[in-house]
């Protein structure tokens, strides 16, 4: 039971609500009604007035007051079917309950209780590039030279246009800003990376190489970001600008190039991640561009390669055909995938070392379709990620078990995916769609 002074009424849009200020308190103190109460969480007096009838009028949508206020009271959230889903989370945007609301649609993240929950479909023309979740649970799409930008409530924003400008890399930078590395326009001197807001697709920087003090026209390709703010491109310019670049998230302004040694492709680089453990960038060219595949860190504080790895030695023509890479710190590892979605394992304590397959039956050889997406990793949470055809796989464990396929059918092909925070976007080949998956919440007991 409460006391009168501790009851809190309100108006919204006609309808009456009477709560506690032990409710009102569960939003947060960064919320809409967390000014409603003082440094030691009591009622500030003006709103209380001491007079139990009192009302606190707010011109808002009644229906979804009540769902958030329940939302509040219970932890739990029930949306009627009258009441649109975009209209809750844009009434939740205006209280500052939107992580409540996500908290309670979605559970931690866990890769085997994953769940198909929609698919969008684009209007952009062209079979899909790249699709990167973003860190405030959207994510944006590039297809050709168009790249579209979607908040978490998949609300999409005006979409930025590079003027057929092949897009080849998306980076976000932080929730409202996203890097796009593009291919020079020959006799344009146009090209590089960009820095694009996120909400109206306004060219907000150019990220420029400068070589001799001069400034070079190049095209961008893979790009990785760091959390000291630094971004990293691979760059494939006219002359001499051949390798990484990197930049100051916050100025712009190029900070260094690493230029690529003899017999290596650093400029035309597949794959960019930054490692945070040991200060380094893993860089891969993968096949096709490259018969042989090359995979490397670089210490840019020593200017110099501390681990590198030439896959096509001594290897099969099956396996030296590496589609992606990815940097496993905690298990000292990189771990490959070829075209038949078999793993490989290089021990990153043993610089140019063979590589370890695993031993899963190559089920799609001789029968790849006439235009294959080729298959993609991620790691995500302690959870291994491999993309084949329309499918992903998930390995867990430290012998990196299958546990479960996630597979929508719809759209075709997977070509890219992307995993951020609480979901994962799958992007298909064909029909410009994607899907969404997120974690149920756990069950009410």
């Amino acid at each position: 039971m409460k006391i009168a002074k501790d009851r809190v009424r309100f108006n919204v849009g006609g309808r009456i609500f009477e709560t506690t200020s032990t409710t009102l308190a569960n939003a947060g103190r960064n919320s809409f009604f967390g000014a409603f109460f003082d440094d030691n969480w009591a009622l500030k007096q003006p709103i209380n007035d001491l007079n139990p009838n009192s009302e606190f009028y707010i011109d808002r949508n009644p229906d979804c007051f009540g769902i958030l206020l329940d939302l509040l009271r219970t932890g739990d959230l029930h949306i009627p079917p009258h009441v649109p889903e975009r209209l809750l989370h844009r009434e939740a945007s205006f209280y500052g309950l939107l992580d409540h609301v996500r908290s309670a649609k979605w559970g931690p993240f866990d890769a085997n209780r994953l769940r198909y929950s929609r698919s969008v479909t684009g209007r952009a023309p062209g079979d899909g590039t790249a699709i990167r979740a973003g860190p405030d649970g959207g994510c944006c799409v590039a297809h050709g030279s168009m790249v579209r930008v979607y908040d978490w409530m998949m609300e999409e924003h005006p979409p930025i246009n590079l003027d057929y400008q092949r897009v080849n890399d998306i980076a976000w930078v932080d929730s409202e800003n996203v890097i796009l590395s593009a291919c020079e326009r020959l006799g344009r001197g146009d090209g590089g990376m960009g820095l694009f807001s996120k909400s109206t697709g306004e060219l907000r920087y150019k990220f420029q190489v400068c070589h001799e003090n001069r400034v070079k026209s190049y095209t961008a390709g893979a790009l990785s970001t760091s959390s000291d703010y630094r971004i990293f491109s691979s760059c494939k310019g006219r002359s001499n600008e051949y390798g990484i670049g990197v930049w100051d998230q916050i100025t712009g302004k190029q900070i260094d190039f690493f230029y690529e040694s003899p017999g290596w492709s650093l400029g035309d680089a597949d794959k960019l991640q930054w490692l945070n453990g040991r200060n380094c960038l893993l860089v891969a060219t993968l096949f096709p561009r490259k018969d042989n595949c090359y995979i490397s860190l670089v210490d840019f504080r020593e200017k110099r390669m501390v681990f590198w790895s030439d896959i096509g030695a001594s290897m099969t023509v099956d396996e030296k055909r590496v589609r992606d890479a990815i940097a496993m710190e905690d298990c000292n590892a990189i771990c490959v995938v070829n075209e038949y979605e078999e793993l490989g394992f290089m021990d990153l304590r043993m610089s140019g070392g063979s590589v370890r397959w695993s031993s899963r039956s190559r089920l799609m050889k001789g029968k790849m379709p006439d235009e294959p997406c080729y298959p993609k990793l991620a790691l995500h949470e302690g959870q291994l990620f491999s993309s084949m055809d329309d499918s992903i796989s998930v390995f867990c464990g430290p012998d990196w078990v299958l546990t479960s396929r996630l597979r929508q059918s719809y759209g075709g092909s997977i070509c890219d995916f992307s995993i951020g925070g609480d979901r994962l976007f799958a992007l298909h080949s064909e029909e410009n769609v994607f899907d969404i998956w997120e974690t149920p919440p756990p069950p009410i007991l």
